[in-house]
């Protein structure tokens, strides 16, 4: 029964809510290898065994927001805040293009209108002194305005996770100032404007159930973003989610796996979130399906500040000085790394 579905949705490309559901719930162990299987030869059969790198500069941990499972929100008054000048991402960009990175993850929280001039100078800077390199973004809502001058700057692709498509989920995470309207606005003017878009979720977030996550399942077929961000919660000690369980390492690949099925061209990150719970998270994301890696470039200093969540991993194989340790273990599992700037559904 399960692995019919499994056929059926890497043929079709879709199930019905019943199928995604029996899928979701299923606890056999050999269809689920069978699932993970299915997604690896798709993902070889467009883009071969190359795994994109993405170097990830995270620019600022101030945010006006208030997120209730987020270790940077406004909040939390133990955060130390920072915020990298131009030049200093300008010269992460210079120490990663040199390691050979040809996509750029500008990620931060989320800033107020009046930075908004600044950031387009940036992604300006960035996109004359790299003509060559793809240029992400990762820094929340903006204006339709803000998100076009971005895209005429330079930028490439926009990744904004909308972590759940339940309204009264969306209110469980977030305060009340924030939307479930607005955050799908905004993924619909990225869209519309030209970005690469990506979305997303944090699997076993507080409060989760299996009928949020088939609505979310429902929303990112029926979006078709370019990108899926989706990685297991954790929780950090300075929110009001200090005291829940972290979501599920085999929710969370098994969902990669069902993605890919579903979208055989999208890039599908194996998260930072999978390493830090598992130490070959990162290689389990990859064998379910995902097919790009974003090795931390930020200062070494400013890491520890940056804390989305607990224990976060970004040294080792997950910082970009440990990119031949990154290598070491991509082709342990039969993978190498490509150096391109890796488009959507570009094998």
């Amino acid at each position: 029964m399960i692995v019919s579905l499994i056929e059926k949705l890497r043929q079709r490309h879709t199930l019905n809510v019943d199928e995604y559901k029996a899928l979701l719930l299923s606890q056999d162990a050999e269809a689920l290898k069978y699932l993970q299987e299915q997604a690896q030869e798709v993902t070889i059969e467009v883009f071969g065994n190359q795994v994109f790198i993405r170097g990830l500069i995270e620019i600022t941990n101030r945010c006006r927001n208030n997120c209730y499972y987020c270790g940077i929100r406004k909040g939390n008054q133990a955060v130390v805040r920072y915020e990298l000048t131009q030049e200093e991402i300008l010269a992460c960009c210079r120490k990663g293009y040199a390691l050979g990175f040809r996509t750029f993850v500008l990620q931060g929280g989320e800033t107020p209108d009046v930075k908004d001039d600044r950031i387009v100078g940036i992604v300006s800077a960035i996109r004359r002194e790299f003509p060559d390199c793809a240029i992400t973004l990762s820094l929340g809502e903006k204006s339709r305005e803000t998100y076009e001058r971005l895209f005429q700057a330079g930028a490439n692709r926009y990744l904004l996770r909308h972590e759940t498509h339940n309204e009264e989920h969306y209110r469980r995470l977030h305060p009340s100032g924030m939307s479930l309207r607005k955050r799908l606005q905004c993924l619909e003017w990225l869209k519309e404007i030209g970005y690469q878009t990506g979305t997303g979720i944090m699997v076993g977030s507080p409060g989760q159930s299996i009928d949020h996550l088939m609505e979310d399942i429902l929303f990112i077929e029926q979006f078709h973003p370019e990108m899926i961000g989706i990685g297991p919660f954790i929780p950090h000690h300075d929110t009001p989610f200090a005291t829940c369980s972290p979501g599920s390492v085999e929710m969370t690949l098994k969902l990669l796996s069902i993605f890919r099925l579903m979208h055989p061209k999208v890039l599908l990150p194996s998260t930072t979130a999978l390493s830090t719970l598992l130490p070959d998270g990162r290689e389990r994301g990859i064998l379910a399906g995902a097919n790009v890696v974003m090795p931390n470039l930020s200062p070494r200093e400013q890491r520890e500040n940056y804390t989305l969540y607990d224990n976060k991993a970004s040294l080792g194989a997950e910082a970009a000085e440990g990119l031949q340790l990154l290598e070491e273990k991509l082709a342990a599992i039969g993978y190498r790394i490509s150096k391109e700037r890796g488009d959507y559904g570009s094998g």
